[in-house]
């Protein structure tokens, strides 16, 4: 929570900025060479090793409880991986007028990706809504990713996609999926460790995700696959990402009202379902993508980086709804109860 207010003046993640700093020095030093090889074999370890630790993480005793409230979790993942999906295609009329076929690929990428979790948490404890099940519903929206993303590119990008194939699969199960189950595997083991050091373990896969970037955006440099981003591309794709963004918030919100949840699950629903892991995502796509990664993960940093503003301001404004704030105690009841406690004294 801290970190989605500071600084203040600045309405922008800190991480952001990291983020942006790393596409520029890939811009003006991209790795060539043997250095791209080495940034390469570096890339592929930390992608491995970061969803190792999203294994050890995720408590299944705690997965197993969510899933006792098991409509909300449903709810969400019909948003995450059939709604979002399909704006995705919709989106498909806006080429070539709005976007280019390249970034159609990454927007539709886009609506592929898991859900995220801490945001998801964070701003649904601001907001006084129901934290466990955001909780619950971001871990199951992160597990189920890990197979529904892959084969919905596979699906709905197919070759055009970066070359989704055979080899695809395997590397996405030997990166991703095989460290994740090592990862629960080994939990017993190492859950007290990555309990104990968490910050530490942040700023280890915060780092994994600068390499991956680095990494993605310096093969699009070699490759000159930047030329074909003008402003008036990226402007349309701004105005696009906005629009996507503002049709999931509000039908997550009433969508959620409609189908009967309290208003507690609703905040939960609204802040799960309408949000895309850039974590999940950029590993994701430098495997789906190869040398166009670069392009194909541009749509998601920018709409990462607008979630986190647009659901702050939300979230303020949802801690100061009249049923979210706390009852004022009864006046009268208080000064019987003080008079009779000094009369029995």
């Amino acid at each position: 929570m801290k970190r989605l207010r500071w600084p203040r003046w600045m309405p922008i993640d800190p991480y952001i900025l990291l983020l942006l700093g790393t596409v520029g020095l890939a811009a003006l030093l991209p790795a060539r060479g043997t250095g791209a090889d080495v940034a390469s074999g570096a890339s592929t370890g930390a992608i491995a090793f970061l969803f190792f630790l999203y294994g050890a993480r995720l408590s299944t005793r705690e997965a197993m409880d969510g899933v006792q409230h098991w409509r909300l979790h449903v709810t969400v993942l019909a948003c995450t991986f059939v709604v979002f999906p399909l704006l995705g295609l919709a989106s498909r009329g806006l080429v070539p007028v709005f976007l280019t076929d390249p970034l159609y690929q990454g927007l539709l990428f886009l609506t592929l990706v898991p859900s995220t979790i801490q945001s998801s948490i964070a701003f649904t404890s601001i907001a006084r809504g129901n934290v466990p099940a955001a909780i619950c519903a971001g871990s199951f929206s992160s597990l189920v990713g890990i197979v529904v993303t892959p084969l919905l590119a596979a699906a709905l990008l197919g070759g055009s996609g970066g070359g989704f194939s055979a080899d695809s699969v395997v590397e996405i199960v030997l990166q991703l999926l095989l460290p994740f189950v090592a990862g629960q595997v080994l939990r017993r083991w190492f859950g007290g460790f990555v309990a104990r050091h968490k910050k530490v373990l942040g700023l280890v896969d915060r780092g994994s995700i600068l390499l991956v970037v680095y990494t993605a955006f310096s093969e699009g440099m070699v490759q000159g696959v930047w030329h074909q981003v003008s402003p008036v591309r990226l402007a349309g794709l701004l105005a696009v990402e906005a629009v996507l963004l503002a049709v999931m918030l509000l039908l997550t919100w009433y969508g959620a009202k409609g189908l009967g949840f309290g208003r507690a699950d609703r905040i939960a629903i609204q802040f799960a379902g309408s949000k895309k892991s850039l974590a999940a995502g950029l590993p994701m796509a430098s495997v789906l993508f190869g040398a166009q990664a670069s392009l194909a993960v541009l749509p998601l940093m920018l709409f990462h980086q607008m979630q986190l503003m647009v659901c702050a301001v939300i979230a303020k404004r949802r801690s100061r709804d009249p049923e979210a704030l706390p009852a004022e105690p009864d006046a009268a009841p208080v000064r019987a109860a003080v008079g009779s406690g000094g009369r029995s004294a």
